[in-house]
């Protein structure tokens, strides 16, 4: 049985979690996310836990249990908590400013480059080279991260450009290198 699959969700005090058939829908404070479970899992709830099961050890059940759980988790921590996502830009002349609700980039081009906010997600910018990505669906989160991240991604001589938080980029030597 799937480590992962078998363990109860607790859901929390103003989390409202909705089962109709294959469709489970989560509120809470920070707003409402939907998901649909894949056809043989299935979902059970029963006085503050959700508990997800599979009807058979075939490989699509067993690969489906865990992560249906995993999914289903991350939507109750989205909505109670929200996920966030911090990226650093580094190199002389590079920077981001916030216009509105969008971002605005000079990476180096020769043009400034606009990127919009999509639906869900909010960006923090603290000071000229740090940005955060903040959301209740943590797929979208990392998506909207990974998309920013790839308008410029690091090169691996100077280090230069737009990285995650903490990333640690592989340095190559160069040239004078031998």
């Amino acid at each position: 049985m799937s480590r992962i699959g078998r363990l109860p969700i607790s859901v929390p005090a103003g989390v409202e979690v909705k089962i109709d058939g294959s469709e489970v829908s989560v509120k809470g404070p920070k707003g409402e996310l939907n998901h649909t479970v894949a056809a043989p899992i299935e979902l059970s709830q029963e006085d503050g836990t959700i508990t997800v099961t599979r009807p058979n050890d075939e490989r699509e059940s067993r690969s489906l249990h865990g992560l249906t759980r995993t999914l289903v988790q991350n939507m109750i921590v989205g909505v109670t908590d929200g996920y966030s996502k911090g990226l650093e830009i580094v190199g002389t002349g590079y920077r981001v400013q916030a216009k509105g609700q969008n971002l605005e980039f000079a990476l180096g081009y020769s043009h400034p480059i606009t990127f919009e906010a999509p639906a869900g997600i909010e960006f923090a910018v603290e000071g000229a080279n740090k940005l955060t990505v903040k959301g209740i669906d943590k797929q979208q989160v990392g998506h909207v991260a990974a998309k920013i991240r790839g308008l410029r991604a690091p090169e691996p001589y100077k280090g230069k450009g737009v990285r995650y938080a903490g990333e640690q980029i592989r340095r190559k030597a160069g040239k004078a290198g031998k």
